[in-house]
């Protein structure tokens, strides 16, 4: 790397700037130097031709560098996703927070039922929280597409960082980057450089500084990478009909035991005991749900997985067209079966047992519904 180089960082992602290698991390064409505010070549085939390129990170220096967190005297900002909530938890934010402040941000509120009661929302995400481990000095809901909460989500900040930087953190694809493009357009000036966003997890490579004042600054950190997300073994044209981009619609069902609801062919739900009750299913309104009886189901899936169940498709990893299962009593009426990546499924009756089925290395798991 020549001196010049030194000095130089993507705007787009925080990487170190080189122009000698076009298949390594951070390259740019020497051109790209003479501008004002200087790109990698990964950041410009993803905004201009929504095309993603490997890293060339590992999950351990992602981690080693969100880690140093805990050694600073700062305010955590951590995003969350409230789609995906189980999804998007750090497992370590308890030990990346250190004594910090912690601010907890759920973002994508755009994607949810407009009905959906805010402060009821909050009750729910601090009780999500508490059940972490974690004890946040405050809370708030945003969309970082149609702007709300923002202003007031700006201002709880300054108000809670007492002079201090603030760090913006959260696992890959929650939206951080969204969240300091929307502040930068709201208090930065009309020239500052906006980051790299995508709906493709590890878009920020590094740490991205943007001056708060004289003294103190904003930190955009790289996004954790949770491998039980079903968005880490989908192809770029599953993924992006697995991604919600819109209000979220949610598909009533009427089940009677020996049921089951086919995701694509990405997750299946099996009702196997109980009362005939209803099943909603939130997920992006692009996929297909397909009923069928318990006992065709297996046959259903290896006949037609791939095709009439897709995604997956033939560019997706071998890995999620082998499902697990997993079985569930639910005691309780209200309950959400949650497929990490994916989205959930509602049920709203007690005393009903059900099996869910996902990907292997894809995270199941049951809360009390969001949206009860």
């Amino acid at each position: 790397m020549s001196k010049n180089e030194e000095h130089y960082f993507c705007s787009g992602c925080g990487v170190q700037i080189q122009t000698s290698e076009p298949k390594k991390i951070g390259y740019a064409p020497a051109s790209a130097l003479t501008r004002e505010h200087v790109v990698c070549k990964r950041c410009f085939r993803l905004t201009h031709y929504n095309e993603i390129q490997p890293s060339g990170i590992s999950d351990q220096e992602f981690l080693d560098l969100i880690h140093t967190l805990s050694h600073k005297d700062a305010l955590i900002v951590n995003i969350v996703d409230v789609v995906d909530l189980y999804g998007s938890w750090i497992s370590s934010i308890k030990r990346l927070i250190g004594n910090n402040t912690l601010l907890l941000v759920a973002n994508k509120i755009d994607l949810l039922p407009k009905s959906l009661n805010r402060n009821k929302l909050q009750h729910w995400l601090m009780r999500e929280a508490g059940q972490q481990g974690l004890k946040p000095a405050g809370s708030t809901i945003i969309s970082t597409v149609t702007g709300e909460g923002l202003d007031e989500t700006i201002s709880i900040i300054d108000e809670m960082r007492n002079g201090k930087d603030v760090y913006i953190v959260g696992s890959a694809n929650v939206g951080k980057s969204s969240f300091i493009n929307q502040l930068l357009k709201r208090h930065g000036g009309e020239k500052d450089p906006l980051i790299t966003t995508s709906h493709f997890p590890g878009t920020t490579l590094n740490m991205i500084q943007i001056p708060l004042d004289q003294q103190q600054s904003l930190y955009d950190t790289p996004g954790i990478i949770n491998r039980h997300q079903l968005s880490h073994y989908l192809s770029d044209k599953s993924l992006k009909l697995i991604t919600p981009t819109k209000e979220i619609k949610p598909m009533v069902y009427q089940l009677n035991p020996g049921q089951t609801l086919f995701i694509g062919g990405l997750a299946r739900l099996d009702f196997i005991k109980g009362e005939p009750t209803s099943f909603i299913v939130y997920v992006s309104n692009r996929l297909t749900i397909h009923r069928t009886k318990l006992e065709k189901a297996d046959q259903l899936y290896q006949n037609h997985i791939g095709e009439l169940l897709q995604p997956p498709t033939a560019e997706d990893e071998q890995a999620v067209f082998n499902l697990k299962s997993q079985t569930f009593k639910l005691k309780d009426g209200s309950v959400d079966i949650v497929f990490s990546g994916l989205g959930w499924i509602t049920i709203k009756g007690a005393g009903v047992t059900v099996n869910a089925h996902a990907p292997k290395e894809v995270a199941i798991s049951h809360r009390t519904s969001i949206l009860a």
